[in-house]
This record gives C-alpha cells, structure tokens and sequence, in this order.
C-alpha cells in the first residue's frame, strides 16, 4: 500500500513539474507584415513558422474587401513557410490571408494575417469567398440518425441480454 502512494505521489509531482507540453506550430512572420499597409501586391502572400511544416493538405486563400478570393493556384510549403501565389490585387482596403497547416508533430494549425492595401490595383478577383462550388442539396452520406438509431438497438440489446438473457432457464 506504501509503495502505491508513493508512487501516486511521485507520478502527481512529476506531472506538475513537467510544466506544460511544447506548443504546436506558430507564425513568426508574413509577407506581407501582419497589418501592414501596402501599395502594391507582393507576388506571393507567405507565412512564416517556428519549426517545419508537413505538406500535408495545406491551404491558404487571400480575401480581398470586396470579397472575392484573389489567391491564385494551390498553396506550396517550403520547410517553415507556406506562400500562395497573389498577383496583382483589386480594391483598396483590408485583405484577409487564411491559412491551415499541419505542423511537424501532425496537429493542424490555422490562423489569419491581414493587410492593407491603399492603392488600387487592376487585377482580375476569382469567385466569391463564400461560394462552395456545390448545391444546397444533399450530399449523399449517412445521415446521422441512423448511426443514433443503431447506438440505441445495439445498446439495448446488450442491456436485455444482460438483464433476461440467463433467467427463465433451468440448468440441467
């Protein structure tokens, strides 16, 4: 019985003095600067990380004022940086650059940067932000009611089997 608490006291201080877990992935910069003002559009919007990414599935879009997605291409990720191509904007005003990574140890991080843009430029903006590509109908899976209806028989059955399955039976 001792050695149990004191090993329980020993696991309990160990995890107290372990002090919090390493973080995940973080931004350390952005081309351009987090809330910069720019007047005209870098070739690529990019942010940078702590530690190396994964590239696995990353995304990055850059949302103009008016909305529209001005991002152009897939994302690329180069070790600690993930950049979009941009080229040249539209509107002037705040320009919103979103991202998802997964960081080295396989979480997922995302985040925004903005920036300002306080000249207009002449660019051509792609498809709405908003706009999913899909219809309002249904998308063809499961629906959840019926993994719920199968939790409930499943349960259920295991319960009157526990509850009736051996009584009434006379042992022989």
């Amino acid at each position: 019985m001792a050695a149990l608490v004191v090993t329980g006291l020993a696991l309990l201080g160990g995890g107290l003095a372990a002090g919090p877990a390493a973080a995940h992935s973080a931004p350390v910069a952005s081309v351009p600067d987090d809330g910069a003002t720019v007047d005209t559009a870098p070739a690529r919007a990019s942010v940078t990380f702590n530690e190396a990414l994964q590239s696995n599935f990353p995304t990055m879009t850059v949302v103009g004022p008016d909305g529209n997605l001005w991002s152009k291409g897939e994302p690329v990720v180069d070790g600690k940086t993930i950049s979009v191509e941009v080229g040249e904007l539209g509107p002037a005003g705040k320009y919103t650059v979103a991202f998802r990574v997964t960081s080295a140890d396989g979480h997922p991080v995302s985040g925004f940067r903005t920036f300002t843009l306080s000249t207009a430029g002449h660019g051509t903006p792609g498809a709405a932000a908003d706009a999913s590509g899909t219809s309002d109908s249904d998308d063809g899976g499961v629906p959840l009611w019926v993994f719920i209806v199968g939790a409930v028989v499943l349960f259920g059955g295991g319960l009157a089997f526990a509850l009736f399955g051996g009584r009434g039976r006379e042992k022989r």
